[in-house]
């Protein structure tokens, strides 16, 4: 099994081109269930979910042909096609392993008027429920079935009519679901509570590219009226907001300047915010952000919240880079009840981190010594990672899956800009 070697201590300088985002890529892909015309996506990133989800659709009829495989390039251009569904089934081996499958079901179920998706289990940083997709769904006029582990859903008659969706908590998913559902449904459809994140709004421009009617984008009440079909289109994947804020952090924690080519500041507001909190110099280029790192590091205090809040996958980042600050932050997690496994292995690095509950103290020293580490998800390894990149000594993080679901060859790119970082396939 690979395994990430870091020898630490060297600053960041330099540019580093920032990917297509994982979160939107998984978002924009179901998009191709709903025509029967090709959709090219550009930018997208080279990441083993991308890979599993274009798997997914393959499974589900979906022809798929990729540009962009030199190995110098980083990210890609997929065009997809459903000329017709083969399958509208959604098996739990692989929704199991990549929980944006969970993302096909509106889809499907808007193009074949019925779709089953096996139910995804809990994962390592907390249960995350489908309640809210499926009271989206009925709310469209969906009936649905539970049977074995799988949900079924149909549509009377063959096509959603639209309804009044009102969730009571803000759901990333369970918005990108409703949306999708409703762009082909027989009437009107709005959604309020809708969640905000820039991804929800590269997938309704992606969707008006295609020709669905979405009026609010960007706001917490989407209204769509349902069109009878979908067309074709090009889009290019937004750049990926949290791969450029784990990006700033290493900076942070190591010195030195990166310019992160294809950052924006507008999407990530709530990150740059804090960054700059904590003592980094942000800047606005014509090309992306360039973030520079200033001693001491100043102590923060954060609460992870929806959109436009505080990220919670920017959490376990700011935790690494905030052990060495002056002082002492406190980290409040409001999504997730289980997003601290990796407190105890930036602890083997010498982290004095105290987590009660929800919140986490972390007390800024002198230093971090390399050591033996274990990722347990995607936004921990990053953490372990950042930590590393600052260490005294080398730094082993095994498990590095967890990186390359989320990360576009990552130690290519900490290479290039002066980090000693090396991937090993014996760890």
């Amino acid at each position: 099994m690979d395994r990430i070697i870091i020898r630490g201590g060297r600053p960041l300088e330099g540019r580093l081109p920032i990917s297509g985002a994982k979160n939107s890529a998984l978002t924009l892909l179901p998009c191709a269930l709903l025509t029967d015309e090709p959709l090219t996506l550009r930018n997208l990133p080279r990441l083993a979910d991308v890979d599993s989800f274009g798997h997914l659709l393959n499974q589900l009829g979906v022809s798929t042909t990729i540009e962009g495989t030199r190995p110098e390039d980083f990210g890609r251009v997929m065009t997809m096609r459903a000329t017709s569904l083969t399958a509208t089934m959604a098996p739990y081996d692989i929704v199991r392993k990549m929980r944006a499958s969970i993302l096909v079901l509106g889809p499907i179920l808007a193009r074949a008027g019925e779709a089953t998706v096996s139910l995804p289990g809990g994962c390592a940083i907390g249960n995350r429920p489908i309640d809210l997709h499926l009271k989206a769904l009925e709310a469209l006029g969906a009936k649905l079935e539970m049977s074995a582990g799988y949900v079924r859903a149909v549509a009377p008659g063959g096509r959603l009519p639209g309804g009044h969706v009102a969730f009571p908590i803000v759901s990333v998913g369970a918005t990108e679901n409703a949306v999708m559902a409703a762009v082909t449904a027989s009437g009107r459809t709005t959604i309020e509570n809708a969640a905000r994140e820039p991804e929800i709004v590269d997938l309704c421009r992606c969707l008006t590219s295609m020709g669905a009617r979405i009026d609010g984008i960007g706001t917490e009440t989407l209204t769509i009226d349902g069109v009878k079909e979908l067309h074709g289109a090009t889009y290019a994947v937004m750049p990926d907001r949290i791969e450029a804020g784990s990006y700033a952090c290493a900076v942070g924690i190591t010195g030195g300047s990166l310019e992160l080519a294809g950052a924006r500041a507008s999407e990530m507001r709530a990150t740059v915010t804090a960054l700059q909190e904590a003592g980094l110099d942000i800047e606005e280029t014509r090309d992306g952000l360039k973030v520079t790192a200033n001693r001491p590091l100043k102590p923060l205090t954060l609460s992870t919240a929806p959109y436009p809040g505080f990220a919670t996958d920017m959490q376990a980042q700011f935790m690494a880079m905030l052990t060495l600050a002056q002082g002492s932050s406190v980290l409040t997690e409001t999504i997730f009840e289980n997003r601290y496994m990796h407190v105890p292995e930036l602890a083997r690095m010498g982290a004095d981190i105290q987590v009660t509950g929800r919140s986490a103290v972390v007390r800024g020293v002198d230093g971090l010594n390399g050591a033996p580490v274990m990722a347990t998800d995607l936004r921990a390894s990053m953490s372990l990672i950042i930590a590393g990149l600052a260490a005294r000594g080398e730094t082993q993080v095994r498990r590095v899956y967890h990186l390359d679901r989320g990360y576009e060859r990552l130690e290519e790119k900490l290479s290039a800009v002066g980090a000693e970082i090396e991937r090993d396939g014996d760890g």
